[in-house]
C-alpha cells in the first residue's frame, strides 16, 4: 500500500481540476443563457417592428376605406337632394348654399361632441390657426368654382380626362414638396387610368381655350388643396376634430358671401316648395355625412399621402356609378363600362405597387 504522502499530491491535483470543469460548465451555461436572451430580444424586436409595420398598413387601409365610404355616401346624398328638389327651383341652383349649410351642420356636430366630451377637447380658434389653415379653404373654394366653370365649358368625358391629369400633377407635387417618389408601377397605373379616360372620351374630345383655362385652373386648385392639406395636417398642432372645426368655420366664412352674391339665399327664400321638414332633414343628414367626410379626408391624407388620397378619390367613381344605376336608374353607357374596367385595372396596379413597396421595406 503506498504511503499516504504519495497519494496526497494526486488528491490535491484532482480537486482543482474538478473546480475548473464546474467553472467552465457554468460559464458555458451562462453564455448560452445570454445568447438565448439576445435571440429573444432580437426576435421580440423583430416582432415589434413587424407589428408596427402591419399596424401602419392596417391604419392606411382603414383610412382609405373610411374616406371612400364617406365620399361615396356624400355624393349619393347630394345627388338625391339635387334629383329630388332642383326641379322645384324656377331657375339656377343652390350648390354653394348647400355646401354652407352642410358646413354649419358639421360645426354643430363637432362642437356638440366636444361639449359632451365624446371627442378630445381642442384649443379655441386663434388668428395663427386661421392663417395656417386658410389656404386649405381658399384652394377648396377655387376648386369648387373652377370645377363648376369647367363643367359648363367642357363635356363630362373631357372633365374626367383632366381629373386623371390632376392625379399626376398631385403625385408630382407630392414628390417635389414631400419627397414621396412614385414607384414605376404607380406611373404605369397613372398611364392606364389616363389612357382609359382618353379612349372612353374619344368621341367627345373637343375643347375650347376657355374650357382649357378652367380645366387647368381646376387641376392646379385641386392639387393645391390636397397638397396643402397634407402640409397643414403635418404642421398645425391640433387634433383632427379641431381641424374639422376650423375647416368648416372658415368654409362658412368664405362661401356664405359668395352664396349671397350669386343670389342663392334669395332664391331659397323665394322657393316655398323647399321649406319642408323633409328638405331640412336631408340637408342636416348631408351635413352629418360631411362631418365624417371631413375627418376621413384629413385622416386619409395624413395616413397615406396626397397621391393615394387622389387615387382613392378617382376610384370612388366606380361604386358611385353602380349605386347610381341601382338607386337612381342612371344609364351606364358602353364607354362608361370601358372606363370602369380600365380604372379598376389601374387601381389594382396601384394597390399592388404600394403593397410590394410595403413588403420590400419589411
Amino acid at each position: 500500500m503506498p504511503p499516504k504522502s504519495e497519494t496526497m499530491p494526486d488528491d490535491v491535483e484532482m480537486q482543482p481540476l474538478a473546480l475548473s470543469d464546474s467553472s467552465e460548465r457554468s460559464q458555458i451555461l451562462k453564455n448560452a443563457s445570454d445568447k438565448e436572451e439576445e435571440d429573444d430580444a432580437v426576435n421580440s424586436q423583430g416582432k415589434n417592428k413587424w407589428s408596427l409595420k402591419n399596424s401602419g398598413g392596417v391604419k392606411a387601409l382603414s383610412a382609405c376605406g373610411l374616406y371612400s365610404f364617406c365620399s361615396v355616401s356624400m355624393i349619393l346624398v347630394n345627388k338625391s337632394l339635387a334629383s329630388s328638389y332642383n326641379h322645384l327651383l324656377d331657375h339656377g341652383d343652390l350648390n354653394i348654399l348647400l355646401v354652407v349649410v352642410q358646413a354649419i351642420v358639421a360645426v354643430i356636430c363637432v362642437e356638440s361632441c366636444r361639449h359632451l366630451k365624446i371627442i378630445e377637447a381642442y384649443p379655441p380658434l386663434t388668428w395663427e390657426t386661421i392663417k395656417g389653415w386658410a389656404p386649405v379653404n381658399i384652394f377648396f373654394c377655387l376648386m369648387l368654382f373652377t370645377g363648376m366653370a369647367s363643367l359648363q365649358t367642357n363635356s363630362v368625358p373631357m372633365v374626367t380626362v383632366f381629373k386623371n391629369v390632376t392625379n399626376i400633377v398631385t403625385s408630382l407635387g407630392d414628390y417635389v414638396f414631400f419627397g414621396s417618389k412614385s414607384e414605376p408601377l404607380v406611373v404605369v397605373a397613372f398611364g392606364i387610368m389616363l389612357g382609359g379616360a382618353v379612349l372612353a372620351a374619344w368621341n367627345d374630345i373637343f375643347i375650347t381655350w376657355q374650357g382649357l383655362f378652367w380645366m387647368a385652373a381646376n387641376c392646379v386648385s385641386t392639387s393645391g388643396y390636397v397638397l396643402y392639406m397634407k402640409h397643414a395636417t403635418n404642421n398645425i398642432k391640433m387634433t383632427k376634430f379641431g381641424m374639422v372645426f376650423v375647416n368648416n368655420v372658415l368654409c362658412v366664412v368664405f362661401l356664405l358671401p359668395f352664396s349671397f352674391a350669386m343670389g342663392e339665399i334669395k332664391l331659397f327664400f323665394e322657393s316655398k316648395a323647399l321649406h319642408t321638414f323633409d328638405y331640412a332633414f336631408k340637408n342636416a343628414f348631408a351635413g352629418l355625412v360631411g362631418f365624417f367626410l371631413n375627418f376621413a379626408s384629413l385622416n386619409c391624407v395624413q395616413a397615406t399621402g396626397p397621391t393615394t388620397y387622389a387615387i382613392v378619390g378617382s376610384l370612388n367613381k366606380i361604386p358611385v356609378t353602380f349605386l347610381g344605376y341601382m338607386l337612381f336608374d342612371n344609364r351606364i353607357s358602353p364607354e362608361t363600362w370601358f372606363f370602369i374596367s380600365v380604372s379598376m385595372t389601374g387601381g389594382f396596379v396601384y394597390s399592388y405597387a404600394k403593397l410590394r413597396t410595403s413588403m420590400t421595406r419589411k
